[in-house]
This record gives C-alpha cells, structure tokens and sequence, in this order.
C-alpha cells in the first residue's frame, strides 16, 4: 500500500506538482491511499492503468485547475488512447471538483470526468461529482466488459452515468441530480457522445433515486438504438451519421447546423480523421456492426422525484444525429424489466415509457405510475416497428381506461398487453 502523502501529493501543493506526483504513482500501480484530507488541485488528466485501486480518505478532494487552459478529464484509463484493455481497476472515495473546467475531448466522443474507455473488470465506489458542466458526463464508459458502479452522488447540468457499448454491468445504490439523462445506456449516440458503437447488454440498474422537482431535459434513463448501411457513392450524409466501408465504421464529425453533404469518395484510411468531398470522417472501429442497441436490462427499485419521462426506447432524429439511415435493417431492442419502479411526482403529462425504436418486449412487475402512460411513437418512420410484448403485474395506478395507459400512435404495430393474466391487443 502506498501513501500518496509520502510520495508529494499534498493538498498545499501546485496544480502540476500534485499531478505529476500521483501521475508518478499511478504508473506504478498498486494500491494508493490519498490518506490526507483535504483538496488537491489538479491541471491536467491522471491516467490509470491496469491492477491498480486509488483510493480516498474521507474528506479528500480533487479539484481541476486550469493552469495552461481547461481540460477534459479528471481520471481516464491509459488504454483509452491506444484502444488497448485496462483490467482490474478499483477508485474509491473519489470527489470531483469540476470548477468549470471541461475542455476539448482528446479521445473523440469520449467525455466523461471519470472517461473509460477499453476497460474490463472496473469498480467505481463511493463516487461524488457535485457540480458538473454542460460539456461532459459524470462517468463515461465505452467498450468495457464486468463493470460496477456503485454509491455515487452526482449533480449538475449533464448525464450522470454515460455508457457505450459493453456486457455486463451494474449501477446501484446512486443519487442522481442532472439536468440532462440521470443513466445513459446510448448503444449509438452523437459523433461527440461516444467513440464507438454497439450493443449494451446484460446490466442492472438498483436502487436509485431521480431527485429535485425542477424543471430538466433528459430522461432518468435515455435507452438509445442505432441502425446504418454500407457506405455508396452519392450517399446523404448528415452529423453523426455511420456508415460500414472496407471493414471499418467511419462517422461524419460535423456542426450540428443541419447541412446534407453528398458523399462520392469511399472513406478506406485506417485511423484518425479525413476531409473527402468536404465532409469529416473518423475512422471509428474496426469491428463491424451494422446495428446498436440495448438488451437483457433490469431496472429494479428506482424513486422518480424528477418530473420528466422516466424511461425513453429512443432514436435520435434532428441536427445533431438521426440514429437510424434510411434503408437500414431495424434495430431490435430486447428484453427491458422493470421491478418496483416508483413514481413519485404528479404529472400525468410525463411518460413513464416512451418507446419510440422496436422493442420486441418489456416487462413491469410491482411499479408505481401515477397516471403516467406508456407511449409508442414512430418519428423515424420506420416501414415495420415490430410488435411489442408489454407485460404489467402487480403495478398500480394501471386500471381504468386501457387507451390512456397504453398509447399506440404506430400504423400496424400491435402491443399484445397482458395485465396481471388479462390479455389485450392495443
């Protein structure tokens, strides 16, 4: 065990003196106790390697100075710039002091203050961010695999937890006070949002709480699909859009200003970013997927204080992004729980479930909706949304008119709704 304090990480010391000493121990690895109280002011990103626990003592800050001009993240595992896995990493005790310093990403899409990306086997305990910018994520993670997120407290105006592609995880036992998603599981996202794509699935997210009835964008947990082609020649391409050539995902990094570009040079470069035919690629991964979503999820003991729609099945469709291309197989999302899930606000304008993606089923034991419904929508306009399986036992606030509750706005899609044994077609 190493304490940080023998080693010249001390609250009384510079911004770069108090990074370059933990930098020195992080490089190490091992298990480091930050074993004196107080804050520690930082000017630049610690990176953290594989077999390595950083731990805090209570009371034992960190805080982002912006010695030679804002930075992005506080903590990100050395793999994420090489795309090479981190293993075996545990943080505890660590509080984030963002003070208004979120700077440019140097892992594309990559935005979290906590910002992992290629990480297996990560514990992220007792976690505190109490005053998040607009710019980033509390914790961002994006290809991982067995990770847990547990007794966190975040607040502020961006995502709290934020993750990309990977198997297996757990979220419990976190607060969330956020202007925007408190939980983002965004198999596709925006260009800026996160640095590949695919499926999120076999997760957990227990016992946390949605707090503070003002007004937010956002939605408790923003559930996000995507879906693309083949790169053609005089293809439409718009911010954000992926498209499959030579092997590889390319994405379009654009203003979101709502240009159309026309696209007639196949993107082939194998890293890093190209102008062709005026329009920004990013080389993005090499393992090609035509589809992302979310499957095999369990929310389980969540209390929604924050009115706004609960639970969104999403696309994105707008300048920023259009999740799904024309023409492309539609993602299906599946297998999304719900088990003592509590509404606790009265807002019958707020949707406890807003689906508008194919979701082939989902299922609420014992929850709590106060006359919020359950709303299928087709922006996107898909040809074919599939239908959906909606199975609801033991929730209450669910009787009376069954057209209130469960609001089918898509041309032939079937809901097959089954209410505690009673089956109806909506």
């Amino acid at each position: 065990m190493i304490y940080a304090s023998q080693h010249g990480f001390l609250p009384e010391n510079s911004p770069t003196e108090n990074r370059l000493a933990m930098q020195t121990l992080l490089d190490r690895g091992g298990t480091i106790v930050v074993d004196r109280p107080g804050i520690y002011d930082i000017d630049g990103a610690l990176e953290i390697g594989s077999y390595t626990t950083l731990e805090f003592e209570n009371g034992a800050a960190i805080r982002k100075v912006p010695v030679n001009g804002k930075f992005a993240y506080a903590i990100v595992n050395k793999g994420a710039f090489t795309k090479t896995w981190d293993e075996h990493i545990v943080i505890r005790g660590m509080k984030i002091l963002v003070s208004n310093v979120a700077g440019n990403t140097p892992v594309p899409g990559l935005r979290g203050q906590m910002a992992f990306h290629y990480v297996r086997d990560l514990l992220l305990d007792d976690i505190r961010i109490p005053d998040l910018e607009p710019a980033q994520f509390g914790i961002h993670i994006c290809t991982f695999e067995d990770i847990i997120v547990r007794n966190c407290i975040i607040t502020g105006k961006k995502d709290g937890v934020h993750l990309g592609r990977g198997k297996r995880f757990t979220i419990s036992n976190c607060v969330f006070d956020t202007f925007d998603d408190a939980v983002a599981l965004n198999a596709h996202d925006y260009d800026s949002s996160n640095p590949e794509l695919g499926w999120i699935e076999d997760g957990i997210v227990e016992k946390c709480w949605d707090v503070n009835p003002e007004h937010a964008v956002g939605f408790f947990c923003r559930i996000l699909a995507g879906a693309w082609v083949d790169w053609y020649e005089g293809m439409q391409v718009q911010k954000s859009d992926t498209v499959v050539s030579n092997g590889r995902l390319y994405r379009v990094f654009a203003n979101p200003d709502g240009t159309v570009y026309t696209s007639v040079t196949r993107p082939t470069f194998e890293k890093g970013r190209q102008v062709l035919d005026g329009i920004t690629w990013q080389m993005v991964q090499e393992d090609v997927t035509y589809e992302a979503g979310v499957r095999n999820v369990t929310f389980r003991d969540i209390w929604l204080q924050k009115p706004r729609t609960a639970f969104s099945v999403h696309f994105d469709h707008d300048v920023w992004s259009r999740s799904f291309y024309p023409g492309a197989k539609n993602p299906l999302q599946e297998n999304i729980c719900f088990e003592n899930v509590r509404v606790q606000y009265d807002d019958p304008n707020c949707a406890f479930i807003h689906s508008v993606t194919p979701i082939d089923s989902m299922t609420m034991t014992n929850c709590s909706l106060r006359g919020n419904a359950i709303v299928f929508r087709n922006p996107a306009n898909l040809e074919n949304s599939g239908d959906t399986r909606l199975t609801l036992n033991g929730c209450s606030d669910v009787s009376g008119d069954l057209k209130k509750l469960i609001r089918n706005n898509v041309d032939g899609k079937v809901i097959h709704v089954n209410i505690d044994g009673e089956k109806y077609d909506c």
